[in-house]
């Protein structure tokens, strides 16, 4: 890529404020590495460190097991057959992403992805087999091969977070990691020479960890998953606030591609007004033969790509909701009918025994689906070894920006991703300790000198008002924007950030809903500023993809002054 250029802010763009309001730390904990999350890059990022470096702090915000691991469906992508090889995985997801992936991020990533889900195996995650004892392997969307292997059916990141926190179980008598669950994190600490050197925490009922605390160390790996809950219907768990992202976007880290997120197809359209988890219908069950039709029966996926229903996850959704809007509906129709009872219920049982749990059955009915928030492409933008643009900060999964994505991810890399770039971290944090890179933090002598600010000076959004910018940002910054929707939703989200700081008192909700109002007016300005459609990105103001001038990628950091600058840096 070319260098960034850079430019200030123009008015009416948003002021990020640098730290929450929150309550001064009431003690004080050390490590040399905190990882914060507990789905696949977290949990095998903290069990590789663990192996490495003295002492490991491992935080998740509810429990092990509630992140968007334990959620996926479908699988995890790698050129695992013999037929298959990187080179193909690597030309399928460089054309999912249109234009805008790091080539070298997405080489590392299928070039490394069959020996760490290898890796996975040995660890004890037990994938479908075939009758030869062979791994089982089925295709989605934007794929040419079948690559996705999957686990229970349907319930592949289950078992995958099932292995990993079993791998985690047998070592937690080992001094040199330590879990703390129910932890919210609040914001970064720095050592006041620009280096991240920990995070305060809020702890819900732990012994002396409880109440607001500063975690210190040499390092800090953020694994904290997506924003879905900044949509009103989304495929993500309720932890998905985006906590992670705010708080590297108000310590000045480079955040990049936010604009580009995924909305999945086929989630169950459970009716008008319908907010919160959505039930998924995985890519995978169209991987086996279903198809997409409308109301009279007609298929919607043909003639509109070579691939027809697997195509891209951006071009079906994009079909839908051109269907939609022709037609005047609020959703289509996925058919499986054909695929027999039987078929359906060996292979996708998960889903199979939601949609009857909702009333609907797969294998008489059709299933209505409309597309709902699924993933955020961008994020906290990391080189190939997972560092942030801050030092000794780095991000890992779906919170995290490496370049794999570009403007669409494609199906199932995002399990793979997290594998990946987990072990880079885990690789590059002891060997840059040993070379004398990554210092031992201070720790304080007393924890309220670590940072926070009870005086409330840095407004908190109420969570009462969460739901407001959740609809804000469907209606103007959702599956389909323009230049006055976006300007809309700015101004909404403008006018909840200007209220008195005084409105909302420090806290777990407000915290997560003021960390969705921060992500939802930076994704809000470059989703304005990006005028064309590409990918996850769709513009009706601007439907044509623009490659004259947008192969680029866009980037914010917060300035010391609350003001953001943005940066485009030009794709080859």
């Amino acid at each position: 890529m070319s260098e960034p250029a850079a430019r200030g802010a123009r008015p009416g763009e948003p002021r990020i404020p640098r730290s929450l309001s929150a309550p001064v730390p009431g003690w004080a904990a050390s490590a040399d590495v905190i990882v914060v999350g507990s789905g696949i890059a977290g949990l095998t990022c903290a069990l590789r460190l663990r192996e490495r470096v003295d002492r490991v702090l491992l935080v998740t915000k509810t429990v092990l097991d509630e992140g968007s691991t334990a959620w996926a469906q479908g699988g995890i992508a790698a050129a695992l057959h013999p037929e298959d090889s990187p080179e193909e995985h690597l030309e399928d997801t460089l054309v999912a992403g249109v234009g805008l992936c790091d080539r070298e991020a997405v080489e590392a990533l299928v070039t490394e992805g069959p020996q760490r889900v290898r890796q996975l195996v040995a660890l004890g995650a037990e994938f479908d087999r075939d009758a030869d004892g062979e791994i089982k392997l089925t295709r989605e969307g934007g794929h040419h091969r079948d690559r996705i292997a999957h686990a229970g059916g349907d319930a592949t990141g289950r078992e995958i977070s099932r292995a990993l926190i079993a791998a985690l179980d047998r070592v937690r008598d080992d001094p040199g990691i330590e879990v703390v669950e129910h932890a919210l994190v609040v914001d970064l600490l720095d050592d006041g020479a620009g280096r991240v050197n920990g995070v305060t925490l809020h702890v819900i009922g732990e012994g002396q960890l409880d109440g607001v605390g500063a975690a210190y160390a040499r390092a800090v790996v953020l694994a904290t998953g997506g924003l879905g809950q900044i949509y009103t219907s989304t495929t993500n768990p309720p932890v998905a606030t985006g906590d992670g992202m705010a708080a590297a976007l108000r310590a000045g880290a480079r955040v990049t591609d936010l604009e580009f997120i995924q909305f999945h197809p086929t989630v169950l359209f459970l009716g008008e007004g319908s907010t919160g988890q959505q039930p998924l219908i995985s890519e995978a069950v169209r991987g086996e033969g279903a198809f997409l039709v409308d109301a009279a029966g007609h298929r919607i996926m043909e003639g509109r790509h070579e691939l027809a229903d697997l195509a891209p996850r951006d071009v079906v959704a994009r079909a839908i909701l051109d269907t939609m809007r022709d037609q005047g509906v609020d959703h289509v129709y996925l058919d499986a009918r054909h695929l027999g009872a039987a078929f359906l219920e060996e292979r996708f049982p998960s889903i199979v025994a939601s949609c009857r749990s909702l009333g609907f059955d797969p294998a008489t009915d059709l299933l209505p689906v409309a597309p709902a928030q699924h993933y955020a492409s961008g994020g906290i933008e990391t080189d190939l070894h997972g560092r942030s643009s801050l030092p000794g900060l780095y991000a890992c999964g779906e919170c995290s920006c490496t370049g794999v994505h570009g403007a669409n991810r494609l199906a199932s890399n995002s399990l793979l991703e997290g594998l990946v770039f987990a072990h880079r971290i885990a690789d590059d944090i002891p060997a840059r300790i040993a070379a004398g890179e990554l210092a031992e933090p201070e720790v304080p002598e007393r924890p309220d000198r670590a940072g926070g600010d009870a005086r409330g000076d840095h407004a908190l959004l109420d969570h009462s008002q969460r739901l407001t910018v959740q609809r804000a940002m469907t209606s103007g910054s959702g599956p389909v924007r323009s230049a006055e929707s976006t300007a809309a939703t700015a101004v909404v989200l403008g006018e909840l950030a200007a209220l008195p700081p005084s409105k909302a008192a420090p806290g777990p909700k407000t915290w997560e809903t003021t960390n969705l109002l921060h992500l939802g007016q930076v994704l809000t300005a470059l989703a304005a500023r990006r005028e064309e459609t590409r990918g996850g990105h769709v513009r009706s103001d601007f439907p044509e993809r623009d490659d004259a001038r947008w192969l680029a990628r866009q980037s914010v950091v917060v300035a010391p002054d609350r003001s953001l600058t943005l940066t485009e840096r030009s794709m080859p």
